[in-house]
């Protein structure tokens, strides 16, 4: 489980296909001061396990389905990834409740500075709006962030300076692939409904 506050970015060393997976190895700072080999950790949003650590990177395998429903498969050395780390029982919830179990890729529409902050519009699948409400949470790509506005097959999100600076929305232009995770509850209550028929 994780909250979507992203403690730092790394850089994806290198991206090395091996039988059934992809290895991803990953320069980082802060998020190994504690991490361990077996310990989950979430990569632009994907929940990952470490299967290797030195004392300034660490890696992890993907399987096929992971590189299918994400934005994995376009991940190239040089490339910057948000991470986070498992969160701790002690831990203050800031964000909201992150499975790091992504649904799939949205698609940057749009990027607009409006006053003191930027408007970013992603599109998705149309099946999906139903679990997107306006200030509604939502995760892209392992970054927990509150639905300004929704269309009918996109919605919008109000970027302060401050978030853009520390993740990779920074490098988001029309056209970038975003990993998308539904708000849980909101995927649990919907379907609850759809089984049940009661409101």
């Amino acid at each position: 489980m994780f909250t979507g506050l992203i403690e730092e970015t790394g850089t994806i060393i290198s991206a090395r296909p091996r039988t059934g997976v992809t290895e991803f190895n990953i320069r980082a700072h802060k998020v190994l001061e504690d991490l361990k080999i077996d310990d989950s950790i979430n990569i632009n949003g994907v929940c990952q396990t470490v299967v290797k650590r030195t004392t300034n990177s660490f890696t992890v395998q993907s399987v096929k389905e992971t590189l299918r429903k994400t934005n994995f498969g376009s991940l190239r050395a040089g490339d910057k990834v948000n991470l986070e780390r498992a969160l701790l029982p002690s831990s203050r919830m800031g964000g909201h409740f992150v499975q790091g179990h992504v649904d799939g890729v949205g698609t940057v529409k749009s990027i607009k500075k409006e006053a003191g902050d930027w408007l970013l519009t992603i599109t998705i699948p149309g099946s999906w709006m139903k679990y997107i409400i306006p200030m509604g949470s939502i995760c892209v790509d392992g970054i927990s962030l509150t639905v300004a506005s929704v269309g009918k097959n996109d919605f919008t999100l109000a970027i302060i300076p401050h978030t853009l600076a520390v993740t990779t929305l920074n490098d988001l232009k029309p056209g970038s692939k975003v990993n998308i995770e539904l708000d849980m509850i909101g995927k649990y209550v919907a379907n609850l409904i759809a089984r049940t028929g009661t409101p």
